[in-house]
C-alpha cells in the first residue's frame, strides 16, 4: 500500500495538470477578461485571497490525521464515533449563529473571533481528556461554520456595495478560489505527511502546523481588512459592530426577526417549488453520506500502512480531477448538460459504495480496491459540487439562497449523525469476530442513499425536462429542432 499510494498520487497529478491546461485554453470568458483588466479589482481580490485562502490552508491540513490521532490516543472507534457527531451537531446548532453573528459583530470581527475559535480548537488536540477532545470538536463546528459564510459575505459586501464592482465579476473571484482550494488540500496532504510521518513528529503535528496560518490570516484580517475599511468609511458600513449600547436590545429584535423571516420564506421557497424539494434532497442525501465516508476512509485504510497525508492528496488531487472534467465537459466543444454530470457524479458514487461492500469483507480486506472506490468517490464529488452549485443558482432565488441552504443542511447533517450513531452502536456491541462487519454494513447504507439520490436526479429530469432554468444557455430544449 506504501507504493500503491505515491504511484496513484503520481499518476493524479500528472492527470490533473493535463486536465487543468486543456481546461485553461477552452474557457476563458468575457467578464474574466474584463475582471482581471480592472486594476481596482484585482487589488481588492488579492486583498481577500491573501486572508481567505490562508484560513482555508489551516482547515485543509486538519484533515489527513484527525481520526489518527483519536486512535492514537487509545480511544475506541466507537468513542471517535461520538466525537465526530459532536463536531456535526454543533455544525447544525451553530449555523444559524454564523449567519446572525456577522450583524452583530460585523464581518471583519466575526473573521478574526473564526481565527481565534479555530485556534483553540486545534489546542485541544494536545490533550488526551475527552471532554477537552469533545470541545475541540464544538469549536470546530463553530468554525466550520463561520468559515462556510463570513469571509464570502465580506467579500460580497465590498464588491457590491463598497467598490460597486460588476456582480457579474463575484464568480471571476469564487472560481479562483475552488482553483486554489483543490492545490491547496493536495499541498496541505503533502505537507502534513511530511511533519507527522517523514519527521516523527505525530499525528498532532498538523494541527499546530494550522496554528501559524490562522495566526497570519487574523494579522491580513486586522490590518490590512482595517485599513480596506478605513479608507471606505464613507460608504456606511465599516464592518465594525452594529449595535450601540442605547439601541442594542430594539437592533437584536429586529435582527432576530429579520432572521426568523428569512428562515421562513426560505422553508416557503422549499416546499412551493418541486424542483428546489428535489435538489435539497439530493444534497441531503449525498453530502450526509460524505461525512459518514469522512469518518471511514481512515480506519478502512490504516491498518495496511499506507502514508496518510499521501493518501489524503491522492483523494483531493481525484476531486480536483473531476472537477476540471466539469470545466471540460460544460464548455463550448462539449456543452454536456450540468443535470446529466450530477447524474454521473451520483451514479459513480453509487458504484464506488457497492464496491466497498466487497472489499471491506472482515477477514478478507482489500485495500487496493478501496483505494481505488474511495478515488472514484472523490472524483464524483468533483463532478457533483459544481453540478449542484449550476442547479441551486437556476432554481434558489438569490435573496433566498442562504436561507433555503440552510434547511437543506439540516438533514444533511441530521442523517449523517444518525449514520455515526447507528455505527456506533453496531461497534459497541460486535463481538471479536464482527468488529470489521459494522463498516461493512455501513457502506451497504450509502450504497442505499445513493441510489436514493438517484431515483431523486431522475426526478429532477422528469419535472424540468423542458425547463431552461436547468440547462445551459444556448443549449436547445427537447423537441426543439
Amino acid at each position: 500500500m506504501f507504493v500503491t499510494a505515491y504511484l496513484a498520487f503520481v499518476v493524479l497529478a500528472g492527470l490533473c495538470v493535463t486536465l487543468e491546461i486543456t481546461a485553461r485554453r477552452l474557457n476563458s470568458s468575457q467578464a474574466t477578461q474584463t475582471a482581471i483588466a480592472n486594476p481596482a479589482f484585482r487589488q481588492f481580490q488579492k486583498l481577500f485571497l491573501k486572508a481567505y485562502l490562508l484560513a482555508l490552508w489551516a482547515d485543509w491540513l486538519q484533515g489527513p490525521y484527525l481520526y489518527k490521532l483519536y486512535r492514537h490516543y487509545n480511544f475506541l472507534e466507537s468513542q471517535i464515533a461520538i466525537l465526530y457527531v459532536c463536531g456535526l451537531a454543533s455544525c447544525v446548532l451553530f449555523a444559524p449563529v454564523a449567519s446572525w453573528l456577522p450583524q452583530f459583530l460585523g464581518r471583519r470581527q466575526t473573521c478574526l473571533l473564526f481565527c481565534l475559535a479555530y485556534s483553540v480548537c486545534c489546542i485541544t488536540k494536545l490533550s488526551q481528556e475527552y471532554f477537552m477532545l469533545i470541545l475541540g470538536r464544538v469549536l470546530g463546528g463553530l468554525s466550520t461554520s463561520l468559515l462556510t459564510t463570513v469571509f464570502e459575505a465580506w467579500y460580497v459586501h465590498g464588491h457590491v456595495d463598497v467598490h460597486d464592482f460588476p456582480k457579474e465579476w463575484i464568480p471571476v473571484t469564487f472560481g479562483k478560489v475552488a482553483d486554489w482550494n483543490h492545490g491547496l488540500a493536495v499541498g496541505a496532504g503533502l505537507l502534513a505527511n511530511l511533519f507527522a510521518e517523514w519527521l516523527g513528529l505525530g499525528p498532532v503535528a498538523p494541527f499546530l502546523l494550522a496554528i501559524p496560518s490562522l495566526a497570519a490570516c487574523a494579522w491580513f484580517v486586522l490590518s490590512e481588512w482595517g485599513q480596506e475599511d478605513r479608507q471606505k468609511g464613507a460608504s456606511g458600513d465599516k464592518n465594525g459592530p452594529l449595535l450601540n449600547p442605547l439601541n442594542a436590545p430594539k437592533m437584536q429584535m429586529s435582527t432576530w426577526a429579520r432572521f426568523w423571516r428569512s428562515c421562513l420564506d426560505g422553508l416557503r421557497c422549499l416546499l412551493s417549488d418541486r424542483r428546489v424539494m428535489l435538489l435539497g434532497g439530493v444534497q441531503a442525501l449525498f453530502e450526509s453520506v460524505l461525512y459518514i465516508f469522512v469518518f471511514l476512509w481512515t480506519p478502512v485504510l490504516d491498518p495496511h500502512g499506507p502514508p496518510l497525508g499521501i493518501v489524503f492528496s491522492c483523494l483531493m488531487a481525484a476531486s480536483m480531477a473531476g472537477s476540471t472534467l466539469f470545466r471540460l465537459a460544460t464548455s463550448a466543444p462539449y456543452r454536456l448538460q450540468p443535470g446529466h454530470l450530477l447524474c454521473l457524479a451520483v451514479l459513480l458514487a453509487f458504484f464506488s459504495f457497492f464496491m466497498l461492500t466487497f472489499s471491506t469483507v472482515p477477514g478478507q480486506p482489500r485495500p487496493r480496491e478501496s483505494l481505488l472506490a474511495f478515488l472514484l468517490l472523490e472524483l464524483a464529488c468533483g463532478l457533483y459540487f459544481p453540478a449542484v452549485s449550476f442547479l441551486q443558482g437556476r432554481v434558489v432565488p438569490m435573496e433566498r439562497r442562504a436561507a433555503v441552504l440552510a434547511w437543506f443542511r439540516l438533514p444533511l447533517h441530521l442523517l449523517a449523525c444518525l449514520g455515526l450513531l447507528a455505527l456506533h452502536g453496531e461497534v459497541s456491541g460486535a463481538g471479536a469476530g464482527e468488529a470489521g462487519s459494522g463498516t461493512r454494513h455501513m457502506f451497504a447504507g450509502c450504497a442505499g442513499m445513493m441510489l436514493a439520490a438517484l431515483l431523486a436526479v431522475v426526478s429532477l429530469f422528469t419535472v424540468g425536462r423542458n425547463d431552461a432554468d436547468l440547462r445551459l444557455e444556448g443549449t436547445k430544449l427537447e423537441g426543439e429542432i
